[in-house]
């Protein structure tokens, strides 16, 4: 599923698009093609720390919530999903 494109238009700097192997797709502008190219590969070296913090952050959002509607339950307040 990985794939990567890397392109320039005249007067400006190219730009790089990858997709990782979960599908997950970044954009970003470089001012060298050599740089561009290496943010991809980066990417793709990284794709195991960025599932994790995607996940942890998801966690850790649902911790947050939770928290909120413990302490509106604790105020006598009902939770409101809006």
């Amino acid at each position: 599923m990985r794939k990567y494109s890397i392109t320039k238009k005249k007067g400006e700097w190219y730009n790089a698009q990858v997709t990782d192997s979960y599908g997950n797709e970044y954009q970003n502008y470089f001012e060298t093609e050599v740089k561009a190219n290496n943010w991809i590969h980066y990417i793709w070296e990284s794709e195991e720390h960025f599932k994790q913090w995607r996940e942890n952050s998801e966690e850790l959002l649902s911790k947050a919530i939770a928290n909120c509607i413990e302490i509106d339950e604790k105020r006598g307040v009902e939770p409101s999903l809006d």
